[in-house]
């Protein structure tokens, strides 16, 4: 039987979910960097520069995740059989 992603509720972890995990770090970081320059540009530098540390370690979690699954993909491809290429179509006689 071969994993095709989380179906359900039944808790198996897909190939999928280390993407969708990536996916939801890089949109953290993107609004913590939005939220970061707003404060900023209110020449609210503390809060701005919290927000931005925020933002770095959401990023950086998100390249584990990236990295993980790109790993991950590549050992399934590497470990997936590969089907024998396909030949010309044969005319069938009536």
């Amino acid at each position: 039987m071969r994993n095709r992603g989380n179906r359900g509720s039944n808790g198996r972890v897909g190939r999928n979910d280390w993407h969708q995990r990536a996916a939801e770090f890089h949109d953290l970081a993107a609004h913590a960097h939005r939220e970061a320059a707003v404060h900023h540009g209110k020449e609210d530098h503390l809060t701005g520069h919290e927000i931005s540390k925020r933002a770095m370690e959401y990023a950086a979690k998100a390249y584990q995740f990236s990295a993980e699954a790109h790993q991950k993909s590549v050992g399934v491809m590497i470990n997936t059989p590969k089907s024998a290429p396909a030949g010309p179509a044969k005319r069938v006689k009536k």
